[in-house]
């Protein structure tokens, strides 16, 4: 018995001994794990001439316990040899597969959100469907916060509910799939993608390196100031940050080891798509040709107080307190948001060598920067051609499509472009009809109102009012949407509290971009950098909250010092 034992314990498979020493091994099978590969044939044979033997009671009590261990072979790997029997596998249970279906809890609390507001009385001025399509709409905000599902299928999922509670039509809740805007910002994805794959991205992005890279705090300095340099002769924020800037730090982030998925995202990426985002919002606001929609305020303008805003005038005004938001931003998110790699004074001679093992620029390389060249000419005298925007991208991707730089197969494998589309489009509709159905104009009535009968100086009621209007901005999706349903009503109050009015149109008109920072879906911007999905969006909103207050501070605290100066009130 005791050989039959020991044989059993002799005949463990190779690949099973680290699983035995795992255990609590007898002291006689310890004596034998010195054995090596080709002399375990020998082993039954020695085995045999063990029964001669005699073993002190301990001793086979160990090896019977040995026996033991052997014969539950399926869950420790042991073979069992011809002379001890076959041991029968136990077949393991399959693990269950991961749940692919919605987070419950975050979709309960959305919907929660969304019936609780639905079963609220309705306001005196609000109509019905208004009310309706507001407790859908934060429903949605709700999902896209604590992201049940990935943004699109909320998205889709709100529209959804638009339409079989009668509140939209279908044809009025898809409305936004025509809305150039979601095109732009999905066409933008599409020639990252032709950045990255012809290394044209690449090749810049180590150029930057090579001139700024020993501090990622100078190349964000770089990158900040580049795109502001351009902000006056691009009117789309949209084609200027996403376009353009985006390619080119996503670029940059994947040349300094600073990935998506892998954990890296804080090296550099987070910082650097953080602070591109929230200075595009600031360069936007400094130039009355920086955003589509800056023109907007001035005509509003014109038509409420009957002062033209020329280009001058908001360049002077916007020109000190946006340089000091240029700076300070970078900096403070470089203090409280930091990449983990802040100095690299080898990375400007490891770009050269980079570059010069790329060699010249490929015919790929040419055409994606040919194309790149026309797009952004278009941009920029696109208002003479009469050709738009998303026009001049269209054309752009379809030069690369034609010369195979990018191929349609690759712009359907960009689901987060599609994936943006859709939520994007969706919150513009939702925002769109809500402003069309009498909700923004009631809430603008009820406001300065409301403020109108404080009691206040003009400097106080004018300070309620912007903080009013600026954060307001989480229930628009559009930057021109917000203009349109609130700029006149709150520019009209302002002037009847006191406020010289086109000091205060000036300030409005600021805020009406700078406010676009505060989400991920507030400015045309804002849906590609956080897209690129480096910074988390619990992280996104936060952070986007606070520049708004440094950014509110900086432009009436030291703009309006500056806005003194020059005598605008």
């Amino acid at each position: 018995m005791a050989s039959l034992a020991l044989t059993s314990s002799l005949s463990v498979a190779p690949s099973s001994l680290p699983s035995l020493r795992s255990r609590k091994s007898s002291p006689f099978t310890s004596q034998f794990r010195s054995f090596s590969t080709q002399d375990r044939p020998n082993v039954l044979h020695f085995s045999r001439d063990l029964k001669s033997l005699s073993f002190p009671k301990s001793t086979s009590t160990s090896i019977f316990k040995s026996r033991e261990l052997l014969s539950d072979s399926n869950k420790f790997g042991v073979r069992a040899s011809a002379s001890a029997g076959t041991a029968k596998p136990v077949a393991a249970t399959p693990p269950s597969p991961p749940w692919q279906g919605a987070a419950m809890k975050p979709l309960l609390l959305s919907i929660a959100v969304g019936v609780a507001l639905w079963f609220t009385p309705v306001p005196a001025g609000v109509s019905r469907n208004a009310w309706q399509l507001l407790a859908i709409f934060l429903a949605t905000i709700v999902g896209i916060i604590t992201q049940p599902l990935p943004l699109g299928a909320v998205a889709l999922m709100g529209l959804g509910a638009t339409v079989l509670t009668k509140t939209l039509t279908f044809a009025a809740a898809f409305s936004s799939f025509g809305d150039p805007i979601p095109w732009l910002i999905a066409l933008a994805f599409f020639f990252a993608r032709g950045f990255i794959k012809t290394g044209l991205g690449n090749r810049i992005a180590y150029q930057f390196v090579k001139l700024f890279g020993s501090s990622s705090l100078g190349l964000g300095y770089s990158l900040v100031f580049s795109e502001a340099l351009l902000a006056p002769a691009i009117p789309s924020v949209s084609a200027r940050a996403g376009g353009i800037f985006l390619p080119l730090v996503k670029s940059l982030c994947v040349a300094c080891g600073s990935n998506v998925g892998d954990g890296t995202e804080r090296r550099l990426g987070s910082w650097l798509m953080l602070t591109c985002f929230q200075t595009s919002v600031i360069s936007s606001a400094m130039f009355l040709t920086a955003m589509a929609a800056n023109p907007l305020s001035a005509n509003l303008t014109f038509n409420t107080i009957k002062q033209t805003i020329g280009w001058t005038d908001w360049a002077r005004a916007a020109i000190v307190p946006g340089l000091v938001s240029l700076i300070v931003v970078p900096l403070l998110l470089y203090v409280i948001y930091p990449p983990t790699v802040k100095s690299s004074p080898d990375a400007p001679k490891l770009a050269r060598e980079k570059l010069e093992k790329m060699g010249p620029m490929t015919k790929n390389e040419i055409i994606m920067a040919g194309t790149l060249l026309l797009t952004v000419g278009l941009w920029i005298f696109g208002g003479m051609l009469n050709v738009d925007a998303v026009t001049a991208a269209i054309l752009g991707l379809s030069v690369l499509l034609v010369t195979g730089v990018v191929t349609w197969k690759e712009c359907l494998a960009e689901s987060v472009a599609w994936d943006t589309l859709t939520w994007f489009a969706a919150l513009i509709a939702m925002a769109g009809y809500l402003n069309k159905y009498g909700l923004i104009s009631w809430f603008s009535q009820t406001v300065v109102k409301f403020v109108g009968g404080l009691g206040l100086s003009w400097q106080l009621s004018f300070g309620i009012l912007v903080l009013l209007y600026f954060y307001s901005h989480y229930f628009f999706a559009s930057g021109a949407a917000h203009i349109g349903a609130m700029f006149t009503a709150f520019l009209s109050v302002a002037s009847a509290l006191g406020t010289p009015p086109f000091f205060g149109a000036m300030v409005l008109a600021f805020l009406s971009n700078l406010m676009g920072g505060l989400t991920h879906y507030g400015i045309g911007s804002a849906p590609v950098f956080y897209g690129a999905n480096y910074v988390p969006l619990a992280e996104w909103w936060g952070y986007g909250f606070l520049m708004s207050v440094v950014n509110i501070i900086i432009w009436l605290g030291v703009g309006g010092v500056w806005w003194k100066a020059i005598g605008l009130w």
